[in-house]
């Protein structure tokens, strides 16, 4: 028997509220590691730092890594790597986070 289309409604809302339930626990905690780390300190540009979160996922799904080039993009790519070390240290060490 087919499904009406208002109980499909429902389980998209239903569906739409656990993604979005998630989304704010996973946020949390990559925000919490991410203040552990001190990225909460450094004054950088959104944009930039998204390229360097984007990296970091790379880097731990085992693809390459790129850079923005230039001065600040070579940099980027450098201090990301301690800062993914440090990160990686903090969820492991003493946190229940999972």
């Amino acid at each position: 028997m087919k499904k009406p289309s208002s109980k499909i409604r429902d389980e998209i809302a239903k569906l739409q509220e656990q993604l979005k339930v998630a989304e704010t626990r996973e946020a949390e905690r990559i925000g919490r590691i991410a203040l552990k780390a001190g990225l909460g300190d450094i004054e950088i540009d959104e944009a930039e730092l998204q390229v360097a979160f984007e990296d970091l996922a790379k880097r731990f799904r085992g693809g390459e890594v790129r850079t923005t080039g230039g001065k600040k993009g070579a940099g980027v790519g450098e201090s990301s790597a301690p800062s993914a070390q440090n990160a990686a240290g903090a969820a492991a060490g003493g946190t229940a986070e999972a």
